[in-house]
């Protein structure tokens, strides 16, 4: 069974950035053409030609993976991947399902968390696995909420998921570390940068991507193990890039 773990992308309340679309209709797109080759609109079958759209958005719109470049200009010292580099083994793989959606808690999910969740389960992780957290941030969809109360992914939680080889990691939530207000609020208190995106900062000394804005993972088994394909559009020398994320289980 094929499930869709990818958000459609519209100019809805889940996007902070807008999304602009102009279509051509089918009308306008013999008229077009027409005016291209000598023709007019009534030359082509039911006064009908194809039809177009030009769409405007971030590349971080919708469901989309972050390449290591996105976190800064170098990775374990090299130059960092964009999202036209990342090897199509890190996103064609075997997947875990991390289900932490019974948690109450507004922190970001700890080390502890997901270590005993692959316990309670006796999962193994091997290089390449890639990890789908489920934190129940997807439920807030469409509301204000999406934006400023999910939880995010610890930095030692992510630094023990990498140990194991792992290199994508996806999120049910609007990012991957804390909320933008939480953050900003740690760091005017204590005036402390490690407060600033800290996962995705770390990714300057490890090399990994991370998925942000995924959908339906509640209906992914617990403890078993599926089929993932979480390849970006391939946008040459860009910091992130859309997916269709699928599980087959």
């Amino acid at each position: 069974m094929l499930i869709d773990l990818s958000r459609e992308i519209s100019n809805v309340a889940g996007e902070p950035d807008e999304v602009s679309v102009e279509v051509l209709s089918h009308e306008e797109g013999a008229k077009v053409l027409g005016e291209k080759f000598g023709l007019t609109q009534y030359d082509f079958p039911d006064n009908m030609a194809i039809n177009n759209e030009r769409i405007s958005l971030t590349t971080h719109t919708g469901t989309h993976m972050d390449s290591p470049y996105h976190y800064g200009p170098s990775s374990e010292g090299k130059i960092a991947k964009r999202i036209s580099d990342i090897p199509l083994e890190w996103c064609v793989n075997k997947g875990i399902m991390v289900d932490l959606s019974d948690s109450n808690s507004q922190k970001p999910v700890t080390k502890e968390e997901i270590k005993n969740y692959l316990e309670k389960y006796k999962i193994k992780l091997v290089p390449l696995t890639i990890i789908l957290i489920n934190t129940g941030a997807d439920l807030k969809w469409g509301k204000p909420e999406y934006f400023t109360d999910f939880r995010g992914i610890s930095q030692e939680a992510l630094k023990y998921l990498l140990n194991f080889g792992v290199k994508v990691i996806g999120v049910d939530s609007f990012g991957f570390d804390p909320p933008f207000n939480r953050m900003l609020k740690d760091y005017t208190e204590s005036k402390d940068n490690s407060f600033l995106w800290p996962s995705h900062i770390f990714g300057r000394t490890k090399e990994y991507c991370q998925i942000e804005r995924l959908t339906n993972l509640d209906l992914l088994p617990k403890g078993d193990f599926f089929d993932v394909f979480c390849a970006p559009i391939k946008i040459k020398n860009l910091g992130a890039g859309w997916c269709r994320v699928v599980a087959i289980v």
